[in-house]
């Protein structure tokens, strides 16, 4: 008798619309940031770890400004401690506003996040399908789990660890951010694949985003878009050239991932 295993030895899994609502991010995670920033830079100015994330968002601003980065806002070292934290509330508003995705505007997000998962006044947002597909790949089929989002490493695993399903940090196997390179690029999921010892074609990447699909399709990984509530609206030609899923327990069931033995 003949039975299904899965083509693929690992998942690698984008978190917003796909673990994630976009909700959650969008409308708890990012408020969380600007409506708390002057309070936590008051209350943790003396701080070793937000002066280094300061510095990294001054390099950051000297940058933007020398690549002519329109509206970009730079962060003067000076004296004067009001005057410092009002451009750096300006600069991240402004980061925010366009949506950046920089190591050192995510790495600053992180970090105020840490201390809302902290304080109890956040908790992570997970579809309810991700913890049961988490359960049978590890418990039946001993896959892989690795996370690739353009937040920074310690903000992914504050989400996992701080869950509305518990704590999941265990069954996942490893964090990649984009310290690795953009998600667009194909160069990037060829390093994850020599970073994890897993061929390519033996890689499941799931997104919601159509464009990372595509990056990582180019780089030989198996791909399916995720469909869920609130996530941006899918073309026909994107329907047609790509697998399309609701859910991550349909993978167990959709025949381009299952093989006889």
């Amino acid at each position: 008798m003949s039975t299904t295993i899965p083509t693929f030895k690992c998942v690698l899994l984008d978190i917003e619309g796909t673990t994630t609502p976009i909700s959650f991010v969008h409308e708890r995670l990012f408020p969380y940031v600007t409506n708390n920033l002057e309070n936590f830079l008051n209350e943790n100015w003396n701080s070793p770890e937000l002066q280094q994330k300061v510095q990294l968002l001054r390099e950051q601003a000297i940058k933007d400004v020398n690549n002519n980065l329109p509206d970009a806002i730079l962060i003067p070292e000076s004296n004067e401690m009001d005057e410092i934290k009002h451009f750096i509330i300006q600069n991240i508003k402004w980061q925010m506003e366009i949506d950046r995705k920089i190591g050192s505007l995510k790495s600053f997000q992180g970090f105020m996040w840490e201390s809302g998962f902290e304080l109890g006044e956040l908790k992570g947002e997970i579809f309810e399908d991700v913890l049961e597909a988490f359960k049978r790949w590890k418990g039946e089929f001993e896959i892989q789990i690795f996370i690739y989002s353009s937040g920074s490493i310690n903000a992914q695993k504050l989400i996992f660890k701080n869950s509305d399903k518990g704590d999941l940090l265990g069954y996942i196997d490893g964090y990649f951010d984009t310290s690795i390179g953009s998600k667009l690029e194909k160069s990037s999921y060829v390093k994850i694949a020599k970073e994890i010892q897993i061929e390519p074609n033996e890689i499941l990447f799931l997104s919601d985003n159509v464009k990372e699909i595509i990056a990582a399709r180019s780089a030989g990984y198996q791909t399916a878009i995720i469909e869920r509530e609130g996530n941006a609206p899918l073309s026909d030609d994107d329907r047609k050239n790509n697998i399309i899923l609701s859910d991550f327990l349909q993978i167990f069931s959709h025949a381009s991932f299952q093989k006889s033995s």
